[in-house]
């Protein structure tokens, strides 16, 4: 069930979304919750990037593996066309001292 939450806005920004949730046939109301929501589903998205990424540089770093960037895309590219192609091949990193 939903809970009561209270948002002090300026003035100005509380006409602003008044208006605009006028323009597209919304509430103020449901217009700042739609607003609140695609604000943190784009944020835990992030987040779950930033995630992602840490995981493959521990990767990178355990393994020393790394696929070239224009190996991966020409894959990529082949096998959305529904063509055949060969998977690209890892190298090993070279290791900084």
């Amino acid at each position: 069930m939903p809970s009561t939450t209270s948002l002090k806005l300026p003035e100005e920004l509380k006409e602003k979304i008044s208006n605009l949730a006028q323009g597209v046939a919304q509430t103020p109301h449901a217009y700042m919750v739609e607003a609140i929501a695609e604000k943190v589903a784009r944020d835990e998205k992030r987040r779950s990037f930033l995630e992602d990424a840490k995981r493959s540089r521990e990767e990178v770093e355990r393994t020393g593996e790394l696929y070239a960037h224009n190996d991966v895309m020409g894959y990529f590219r082949a096998t959305a066309a529904g063509k055949r192609a060969n998977k690209p091949r890892a190298s090993k990193a070279k290791r900084s001292r």
